[in-house]
């Protein structure tokens, strides 16, 4: 089939488009990758503010 000459980087861009075409070939629906991707660095970093700002209030009402 020539994958013999296919270099890493052709494999690679094949695999992808195989995976974009057949998304449920992964096993997994979305990921945190693409909570992240879609979400971009402002809303990133507020979703990381919100965990930690929860944590935090977690922590003091348990007393821990």
């Amino acid at each position: 089939m020539g994958n013999e000459k296919e270099t890493p980087e052709e494999r690679r861009e094949r695999m992808r488009q195989r995976e974009l075409s057949n998304p449920s070939s992964s096993g997994h629906g979305s990921n945190l990758s693409d909570l992240v991707g879609g979400l971009g660095w402002k809303g990133t970093g507020l979703l990381i503010l919100l965990i930690i700002t929860g944590f935090v209030v977690y922590s003091l009402a348990t007393g821990n």
